[in-house]
């Protein structure tokens, strides 16, 4: 009869192994079974039951350390690690989110890479910052630094795509940080509440890569121009007249013009008026304010050619483009006295 029970034991023991049976339930056929062996024991007239009884006794106590064993290792916790995530390193949801970037022989995992250890900084959330910002958070820029002093307001609403109904009355900032966020969990962002001065804008841009300039007025524009072209920065710079925009990279590190060689004065008031005074038709930003983001990709990754020493106008009433010849100025008292 132990033969028996330990043939039959085996078996099942053998068939939860093979079909994959839960452990509890392959544990409970074998009592079944040993209790079974056992009761006929016991009620044959000449059985002996005793080496069943301690076999028994033995396969309890078996099962009995094995749960124990098993309970306890499921309340120890897994190791955390304490490391910090490296840099440039990938999840696996991240790589499905940029597969088609990955796929790009311009891109590829490196220039992915890249764009995650990238840091850069937008000025102004408004008309063209909306769209950069939204397409340098999709394209999975590591690190997006936004600076702003003005309110989501009504008139917004029209070109500002970033912000919402939802967040009228809030700072720009805080309205374009939460869609980031929410397009992009992979991503760290950097509100700065305020005006850009010259008092902060050389240690804010030493923390970043590249620059980008959405602002709508020449003080701003000078001031980032002056300080990008002293830390070797590279500014892309856009604007916006009614149906027409422009943008051009400039890069002086690299042998291009700056800002002021280009526009080195602000015009005379009423030359040059502000979205609010001449109007802008609304997608007109997010065309150029795209095409200002997709510079900076391509500045990162390496790709393509760079507007650098160039200047791309889009007139959208015509639907027309066209580039024309950017040089440094030799008397420029900004990228030639450095």
């Amino acid at each position: 009869m132990v033969l028996t029970a330990l043939g039959i034991m085996a078996v099942l023991w053998a068939l939860g192994s093979f079909l994959k049976w839960p452990k509890p339930m392959t544990w409970s056929l074998m009592a079944l079974a040993f209790a079974a062996v056992l009761s006929l024991q016991l009620i044959l007239p000449d059985g002996n039951a005793m080496p069943l009884a301690m076999l028994g006794s033995a396969a309890v106590l078996v099962g009995l350390y094995s749960f124990g064993l098993a309970r306890l290792k499921a309340r120890v916790p897994m190791p955390v690690s304490t490391e910090p995530e490296q840099q440039g390193t990938f999840r696996e949801a991240e790589l499905e989110r940029y597969a088609r970037h990955i796929v790009l022989r311009e891109v590829g995992g490196p220039g992915q890479k890249k764009l995650k250890q990238s840091k850069v900084l937008v000025i102004g959330a408004g008309g063209l910052g909306s769209p950069v910002l939204m397409y340098l958070a999709a394209a999975g820029v590591g690190t997006i630094g936004v600076i702003d002093d003005d309110m989501v307001e009504h008139t917004n609403m029209q070109r500002q795509v970033i912000h919402g109904e939802g967040t009228i009355g809030l700072p720009k900032v805080q309205s374009a940080v939460q869609a980031m966020a929410a397009l992009n969990p992979f991503i760290t962002l950097q509100p700065y509440q305020r005006r850009l001065t010259e008092e902060i804008a050389e240690q804010l841009f030493s923390d970043y890569d590249v620059i980008v300039d959405g602002t709508d007025n020449f003080e701003t524009r000078y001031l980032a121009n002056r300080i990008s072209v002293k830390l070797g920065k590279p500014l892309i710079s856009g604007a916006l007249a009614q149906w027409e925009g422009q943008l051009s990279v400039f890069d002086v590190a690299k042998g291009g013009p700056c800002y002021q060689c280009i526009f080195p004065e602000a015009p005379a008031p009423g030359l040059a008026p502000s979205c609010a005074e001449a109007g802008v038709i609304g997608p007109l930003p997010g065309v150029v304010g795209s095409m200002m983001a997709l510079e900076a990709v391509k500045l990162i990754t390496g790709a393509g050619q760079i507007i650098r020493g160039e200047m791309l106008i889009y007139d959208g009433l015509y639907g027309e483009s066209r580039k024309i010849k950017l040089a440094p100025r030799e008397d420029c008292p900004i990228c030639q006295s450095t």
